[in-house]
Order: C-alpha cells, then structure tokens, then sequence
C-alpha cells in the first residue's frame, strides 16, 4: 500500500489501473512557478514539494507524487484562474505543438526517487467559440494548459507523442520504474 499525495482522480485511476493499492492524501501547497524558473525545474520542484509534505503527513509510509504542466514557448500554462484565462490558453495552443511535462516522486521511509516524462502535443486549429464551448463543460476548470486529453479536450487534440498517461497526469511508464525498484509492482 502506498500514499497517493494527490486529489487527483485521474491519478488514483490510473494507480489502480496498474494494480497499485494507495489510499489518497491531498497535499496542499503553492504551485506558483519562481521568477525565470525552468519548467523542468518547476515540475521537479513540484512534484518533491508535495512527495514531502506526504512524507511529513504519514512518516514512516511510501508516498507517491506527481505534477504535470503545459509548455508553450518556454512559458508554464497552468490551471485556468476563469474562463477568459482558458479561452486564452486555448487559442494559445490551438493550431501549435506544445510541450507536456510529467515528473513522478516517490518517497519510501529510506529513499527519494524521481523521473519526468516528456511529451508533444499538437493541436488542430480551434474557434474561440469552441473554446468557450468547451470551458462551459466545465472540463478544463481545474486542468494545466486547460484542457484533459481524457475527455472532450481530446478532440483538440491532432497528434501526440509521448505518454498518453503523462499528459493525463501520471506516467505510468515511469511511475512503473519506480515502484518495480522499490519491489512494489511486479509486471
């Protein structure tokens, strides 16, 4: 059994999709990337700021964590703070490749472990009355880049390489390497 330091329900599915019991703890804390700071450095950074509040709200457990974001043009698209703020991101993407960052910590009582997936995405050319369609799905509200490629945003969506699972929110590829090294998922 392992901490799953996330409210993410698509996290926790994707967890159990692998065969992997966790019970859920929500960390709380601030996601605001720093000055000039680096996506892959934001991602990192992130993703061991919540595996260690997981370590610190249960001692002694395994703790997994992760955190996505949306590159464009070097910039961190993150959560949609309203629906002018997703219409703007989403004609941002629309049309253009971006990036997805996926990084994944998992944290046992001895060890500190971390990996990052890397994706491309590309969207097809969308209409800011489509984009406001889809911010009424009430969807992209609380998604990076705001958009979820495993409900309607995928229809956006025109080629991706990479990890579907990533940009879900958990690689699973690299979420299995870490588990497997710590003797907590056998294939």
């Amino acid at each position: 059994m392992i901490i799953l330091a996330s409210q993410s329900p698509r996290r926790s599915e994707l967890l159990t999709q692998i065969g992997v019991e966790h019970s859920i703890s929500p960390v709380d804390i601030d996601e605001t990337p720093q000055p000039n700071e680096p996506a892959e450095s934001f991602v990192q950074r992130i993703t061991w700021e919540k595996a260690s509040v997981g370590r610190a709200l249960h001692p002694g457990e395994t703790v997994l964590a992760a955190d996505t974001c949306i590159v464009r043009n070097d910039r961190i698209l993150g959560k949609p703070r309203h629906e002018e703020h997703a219409v703007e991101m989403l004609l941002d993407l629309s049309g253009r490749s971006h990036e997805v960052l996926s990084g994944v910590a998992l944290f046992s009582p001895q060890d500190e472990h971390y990996r990052l997936s890397r994706s491309q995405v590309s969207f097809r050319t969308i209409s800011e009355a489509e984009a406001r369609r889809y911010w009424a799905t009430g969807e992209p509200a609380d998604k990076a880049g705001g958009y979820a490629i495993q409900g309607r945003g995928a229809l956006f969506i025109e080629h991706m390489a990479g990890s579907y699972s990533g940009v879900m929110g958990l690689p699973l590829f690299e979420t299995g390497e870490l588990l497997a090294e710590a003797g907590l998922l056998k294939v």
